[in-house]
């Protein structure tokens, strides 16, 4: 099955949309200014005699006549940790059937983590998995062997056919989750910012927990573009519901789209801003726009923790 197919068909094997997705970014990648970095070994050194001929590389031996192996680096030399925010709030939009191309935010970062971890497998790097909405619902602590990644990828395909009215407790479960990360790791956060029972203020404090032991923290800012960032709603009265407080308005979008533009642009501002001011990577991530931007940050990432 090529990507094309896989875009417009209901999601059933993660597995194979990742692989696909992953191979599409890495074709990519030798047009962009990563090219040349491999996602699957470390570096080239030449063949000594005796040795397995098993990762000689004969692409390049065609090329020019020696004979290089492929050096991999240690089976875990990285470690990752990926959060998911499960809550109300991302299972908005409502999607009857989530195909790549239709994804509500909580079945973005799925999709988003499985090629991630697809493409830390080829790098032979341990990954975890943690999900929380208003309970710390899943636990797995970073591995790297086959039989784990199944394991997340099956939590994960629950994932996209899971329904959710859990209110955000973000800042709780983040403290939760910094307790059991003790080996300097690399943390990727999906997740809409979006609080109902705490100030920001909280919030950042648990962020800056998760940096504790000099861990990297990747905050992928998961919205809406369409929707959430450009109100683009037709003018017919419309009826907003909050997912997580069920709190209602009637409203003509046309009226309220400048000034709500406005609030939310400032609001990411803000976010970035505190961002930098504790260190964290602030990555904003349209639903709408593929999974490019995440798989890029995961390469710049890694070479700045190793």
């Amino acid at each position: 099955m090529n990507l094309s197919e896989v875009q417009s068909s209901e999601i059933k094997n993660l597995d194979i949309l990742a692989k696909s997705v992953v191979e599409g970014f890495i074709t990519g990648m030798h047009k962009s200014p990563f090219h040349g970095f491999s996602v699957e070994f470390s570096e080239h050194k030449l063949y000594n005699k005796g040795e397995s001929t098993r990762h000689i590389d004969w692409k390049l031996y065609a090329k020019t006549e020696k004979l290089y192996t492929k050096k991999y680096e240690e089976e875990t030399n990285l470690r990752c940790h990926i959060i998911i925010d499960n809550s109300a709030s991302m299972h908005y939009p409502i999607v009857k059937k989530q195909t790549v191309n239709t994804l509500n935010k909580v079945g973005f970062s799925a999709v988003a983590t499985a090629c991630l971890i697809e493409i830390l497998k080829r790098q032979r790097d341990a990954v975890g998995l943690s999900i929380y909405s208003d309970s710390y619902e899943y636990y797995a602590p970073e591995k790297g062997s086959e039989r784990h990644r199944k394991m997340l990828l099956h939590q994960l395909e629950q994932l996209l056919v899971s329904e959710s009215s859990a209110n955000t407790d973000t800042y709780k479960y983040l403290h939760e989750i910094a307790e059991k990360i003790h080996r300097r790791s690399l943390i990727f956060l999906f997740t809409d910012m979006f609080q109902t029972t705490k100030e920001n203020e909280a919030l950042f404090e648990a962020l800056r927990h998760l940096k504790y032991n000099k861990h990297e923290v990747v905050l992928f800012h998961t919205f809406d573009g369409k929707t959430e960032l450009d109100f683009n709603f037709d003018n017919a009265p419309k009826k907003f519901v909050d997912l997580e407080t069920g709190e209602a308005i009637n409203i003509y979008a046309e009226n309220v789209r400048e000034k709500y533009k406005e609030i939310v642009e400032n609001y990411f501002k803000d976010l970035k801003n505190k961002c930098l001011q504790y260190q964290i990577d602030y990555v904003p991530v349209d639903i709408n726009a593929g999974f490019n931007d995440v798989l890029t940050k995961y390469l710049i990432s890694r070479k700045k923790i190793k």
